[in-house]
């Protein structure tokens, strides 16, 4: 028994005439014939009562009848379900995004992505790099946006931008004047700095290791906001992207001495599925970055 069997079966038994049937499916009718015999053999059972102008369903039939519907229609049901997530209709994107990103660079990608494809869904989970690749391994991501640096094996990247971390004062500062900061005089100030996990501190953490400086951190927090009304009232100065000075007033600047350039791409597990809807947001978010 197959599907186009149950198909000749349910038009035969609507329309209770062979030619019509026949009509309707765009086959012959000896062919409609021999399909509802051979379904009829296979069964052992008779499915139709025949005379002259009209055939009538057996009890058997019945039974049949109702069964077949459901499996039309759940193929049916399948087969636009497939079709509509060809053309993105449904599905979900979730996405791993760290603050400064999600907050002055990902917005408007964010939303001309869902004005393309409004019948998807997306679902944002602010995060440090450390955090969106944990979830990334463990599932509970599609699709995160970290650091390319000390990836896993197991995760797959492709690189986006590259961003620039600056030293970031008050515009009001001393140093807001000067071209260039020093590691040295930079770790001598006052710091408020995102928690660990964040490639922010990833990156502070490591010129310290380096340079062996050690880190005058006042206030830790991963509230972006706060972080910049601290840096704008003067109370400690931070390292950011330089997006985000472009974006917000009262802050200065100030690229190191030795310029910092970080790798942004976006990440995915290296054995898992892509969904259809990833695969379109990976490159919808690539031509953006070109």
């Amino acid at each position: 028994m197959n599907i186009r069997q149950l198909t000749y079966f349910v038009r035969l038994a609507e329309t209770g005439n062979f030619t019509r049937a026949a009509e309707q499916l765009h086959i012959a009718q000896p062919a409609l014939s021999i399909a509802i015999k051979k379904l009829e053999s296979q069964l052992e059972l008779p499915l139709f009562h025949r005379n002259d102008r009209k055939v009538v369903l057996t009890h058997e039939g019945d039974i049949l009848l109702e069964h077949a519907r459901l499996i039309l229609q759940q193929m049916e049901d399948a087969k636009i379900a497939m079709a509509e997530l060809k053309g993105l209709e449904k599905g979900e994107v979730r996405l791993g995004l760290p603050s400064m990103l999600g907050s002055y660079f990902f917005p408007d990608i964010l939303m001309d992505f869902k004005s393309q494809y409004p019948n998807l869904k997306l679902t944002i989970v602010e995060a440090g790099t450390q955090s969106i690749r944990k979830m990334l391994l463990n599932g509970e991501l599609d699709l995160g946006i970290i650091h390319n640096a000390d990836v896993p094996d197991s995760l797959a990247t492709e690189h986006l931008i590259t961003s620039q971390m600056v030293a970031v004062a008050s515009e009001g500062s001393p140093l807001s004047q000067q071209e260039t900061i020093s590691f040295n005089d930079f770790f001598k100030h006052e710091l408020v700095m995102f928690k660990q996990g964040y490639f922010h501190r990833e990156f502070i953490d490591e010129v310290c290791h380096q340079y062996q400086l050690t880190p005058r951190i006042a206030f830790e927090t991963n509230l972006l906001p706060m972080i910049l009304k601290i840096v704008r009232n003067d109370f400690a100065i931070t390292a950011l992207l330089e997006m985000v000075t472009q974006h917000e007033k009262g802050l200065a600047p100030i690229p190191f001495s030795q310029p910092i350039f970080l790798d942004i791409a976006i990440a995915w597990r290296k054995n898992g599925y892509l969904s259809v809807a990833d695969r379109a947001f990976m490159e919808f978010v690539k031509k953006h970055c070109q």
